[in-house]
């Protein structure tokens, strides 16, 4: 996870897009989103410079924390194995908490179309927090600090790569209708608006 990264390649597209008359009326149809994400580049890029900076540990990270990649036992629901290893490298520990929140306390669906449905529970958000912070011990303060913004940066960031492969033609994730990516952009972009409005309340 790099934002300000996926950020660049979101600039490339939407360029490239602009000026290809079968991806132009996908800029158009995305003109609301573009703007979301465009009025928060600059904060969406604060975890990352931190990290440049050397304000926040760079640790061993997944990368893919969600819930489906952990292995529970059947009977006692305990946990046997995390799996998908194949994205673990050095990272940021507030983008696996955050993509934690993103998957885990989010009301609806990653793609829901319903946007009245998407929000992230505060509840789910608390006990996961505290289980987080009592299990990762070595924490730094400022890691703590941070980690709603690490729950609203990931939640952009991911809105960002759906809304990058909509104007790129879905060459990337797996669509299963027309318009796939741009319902995946506007859930995750409301659920990043939720997070923003719950921001006090999450710190």
């Amino acid at each position: 996870h790099n934002t300000v990264d996926r950020y660049r390649i979101f600039h490339e597209t939407l360029e490239r897009a602009k000026n290809d008359p079968e991806l132009a009326p996908r800029v158009e149809a995305a003109k609301d989103e573009i703007a979301f994400v465009l009025e928060r580049e600059h904060s969406a890029g604060v975890l990352q410079e931190m990290r440049d900076s050397g304000e926040l540990p760079t640790r061993v990270t997944h990368n893919d924390t969600k819930l489906n990649n952990v292995l529970l036992d059947k009977d006692t629901r305990q946990l046997l194995y995390v799996i998908d290893l194949d994205t673990v490298m050095p990272g940021l520990s507030l983008y696996d908490y955050g993509d934690c929140i993103r998957f885990g306390a989010a009301t609806a669906s990653e793609d829901e179309k319903d946007l009245s449905k998407v929000h992230c529970d505060l509840h789910l958000f608390e006990v996961f927090t505290k289980g987080f912070i009592e299990s990762c011990k070595g924490l730094t303060d400022l890691e703590i600090e941070m980690l709603p913004v690490g729950a609203r940066t990931i939640t952009l960031e991911l809105g960002v790569r759906f809304l990058t492969d909509w104007l790129d033609g879905d060459k990337y994730f797996a669509t299963k209708y027309p318009g796939h990516n741009l319902d995946r952009c506007k859930s995750q972009l409301a659920l990043a608006l939720d997070m923003e409005s719950e921001r006090e309340q999450m710190k």
